[in-house]
């Protein structure tokens, strides 16, 4: 049960990060990938930390600062510029569907850092869920914007980061708190934003922003940041790395629903079937009994 709880909340900060996924296509056409990133840790950051002192979160170590905020850096700083390039270049749903390799590459990440065990059920399951995103991607190429192969393959290739966050971020989870941890990796991330920001001039984009822009930057800092990566990290600290990242599988569903309303991007079949055989995926990959 206490996995499974873990397991439902990520498929809920999963379903949070597409919607994020639509808006970020949204205003990328207004901004820029840094500048994004900036508004989107930048408010995600000023809801985490009152948060996190509000309930009196354990705060990592000492010891621990130097590798909590190396996680950071890479993952709320380099991963979310390259997330943000990546949309740029292809659908929110088809981002996504990239973004849904997230499950492949943690069970390899945790195998080879001896963290996470593979398993004939884990790995057939994964197998099945990536099957889906690659039949997809590859079956409505010829449908998809000029150049969209680009996006997909920077996206495929910044979820490594992901995948090393996922897999070693548990053990300094455990020694102080889910909130705790995210607080301080996340200020890391958005302070090296804000100075790249500050460096390239990128913070004169945002007076430019009309209301709806403001109200999507809003969106993306509090419900695709502070939200989802709260209930991001509190179900690694319940569920197993592999398990938390095969729920990023429904990332794509939340991304092409909402992206059909803000940018009229079309759900077609082809990205339905694939759906359907990242489901199976995820149903065979986390119901898995543990032995005794």
């Amino acid at each position: 049960m206490h996995e499974w709880f873990g397991v439902s909340i990520a498929v809920v900060s999963s379903a949070l990060g597409g919607t994020a996924a639509a808006v970020t296509r949204y205003l990328i056409g207004n901004s820029d990938p840094l500048t994004l990133a900036i508004l989107r840790w930048g408010i995600g950051f000023l809801c985490v930390l009152p948060t996190a002192l509000l309930l009196r979160a354990k705060w990592p170590q000492r010891s621990d600062w130097p590798g909590v905020a190396a996680l950071g850096f890479c993952f709320f700083g380099l991963f979310f510029v390259l997330y943000n390039v990546a949309v740029g270049y292809t659908t929110a749903a088809r981002a996504s569907l990239a973004l849904s390799t997230l499950p492949l590459q943690t069970m390899v990440v945790g195998a080879l850092l001896g963290v996470e065990p593979l398993t004939a059920r884990k790995s057939l399951g994964v197998a099945i869920a990536m099957l889906g995103v690659f039949a997809a991607l590859a079956s409505g190429l010829s449908a998809a914007p000029a150049g969209a192969w680009r996006g997909e393959l920077i996206m495929t290739g910044a979820v490594l980061c992901m995948a090393f966050y996922n897999v070693l971020s548990r053990p300094f989870i455990s020694r102080s708190s889910a909130l705790g941890f995210l607080a301080v990796g996340m200020g890391v991330g958005a302070a090296a934003l804000v100075l790249a920001g500050l460096l390239t001039d990128r913070m004169a984009v945002l007076r430019a922003f009309g209301s709806a822009q403001w109200a999507a930057g809003i969106y993306l800092g509090i419900g695709g940041g502070a939200l989802a990566f709260i209930l991001w990290v509190l179900a690694l600290e319940r569920a197993t790395p592999t398990r938390v990242a095969n729920t990023m599988t429904v990332n794509p569903i939340a991304a092409g629903l909402l992206a059909t309303v803000l940018v009229d991007e079309p759900i077609t079949l082809d990205l339905m079937i694939g759906l359907l055989a990242v489901f199976a995926g995820i149903f065979i990959a986390t119901t898995e009994a543990r032995k005794a």
